[in-house]
């Protein structure tokens, strides 16, 4: 018997019909060092050896962040194709496909909820949903999430993943940046916090607009931030760029961020955070 298959059948947490090699190991993409499922998941989709953190989507940010008994707010329609766009698929296809994979009706997703019973309205961008782009249904739901937290008078959190603006609805994509910048004006207006967490990778128009516009930004480690490729802006202005110059830690130094922040971190941070910048009710 193979070591593999003595571990297979070691491995009480996957049913023997389901275990695979693909579904016993991660390899890394950083360290490219194979990691139990089990121990890549238990640890937040976070490498244990090199400390790369994975992309994860809404359902598990939510889980990990919000206090259990969270509301997941329905996605607000939109017209779908407007434009009538077609490549090498037809848009409603990609939608369609985008919507198998991922089982979300859109790219944003927010939750009603509350961090150590301390209530706020959080927006997760999915990256696997047709690269986190940003369409009208993306903007209609940040709105969604900006109404949501004013009428209940509580902060905004929103994890951005993009990247950019969804070229499959043209302007329209566009016109959700300055959409967006007008919703957070309400948000300040009513007197609440706007924060936002950038995770890997976030760029293009989202990086133009509501992701660079919190009152506190964080962001994950090593997350590549920035607006347009490194490639782009190098044989633009003909310079040699600094090696990690659009990832977090050097935003960081450079003032762009107000702090890096490990996963396992996050809630306790966000708590933190939410504490300082919410009005506190006098007894």
């Amino acid at each position: 018997m193979s070591w593999i298959n003595r571990v297979r059948k070691a491995v009480p947490f996957l049913a023997k019909k389901e275990t695979t090699a693909e579904t016993l190991w991660h390899k890394c993409p950083s360290c490219t060092e194979m990691i139990f499922i089990k121990e890549w998941e238990d640890n937040l989709s976070v490498c244990p050896r090199c400390d790369h953190h994975g992309r994860i989507g809404p359902s598990e940010r939510f889980e990990h962040i919000l206090d259990p008994g969270f509301i997941l707010l329905p996605t607000p329609p939109v017209q779908e194709d407007p434009l009538k766009f077609r490549d090498s698929k037809r848009y409603p296809d990609r939608i369609r496909a985008a919507r198998a994979q991922t089982g979300d009706q859109d790219a944003l997703i927010n939750a009603r909820g509350a961090i150590d019973d301390v209530p706020l309205v959080m927006g997760v961008q999915n990256f696997a949903f047709m690269g986190g782009s940003m369409g009208m249904g993306v903007g209609a739901a940040f709105i969604q999430g900006v109404n949501e937290a004013i009428g209940h008078k509580c902060p905004y959190v929103i994890f951005t993943a993009a990247g950019g603006a969804r070229m499959q609805e043209g302007i329209l994509s566009l016109m959700q940046m300055p959409r967006s910048t007008v919703a957070i004006q309400k948000l300040h207006a009513a007197g609440l916090p706007y924060i936002v967490v950038l995770t890997d990778p976030t760029t293009g128009g989202v990086t133009a607009s509501y992701a660079m516009l919190g009152d506190i930004q964080i962001a994950e480690p090593n997350a590549l931030i920035g607006f347009a490729g490194q490639r782009v802006i190098e044989s633009t202005i003909r310079e040699k760029l600094p090696d990690g110059f659009q990832r977090a830690e050097y935003l960081l130094e450079h003032g762009m961020l107000d702090m890096v922040v490990h996963r396992s971190e996050l809630r306790d941070t966000l708590a933190r955070v939410i504490g300082y910048l919410t009005p506190r009710v006098a007894a």
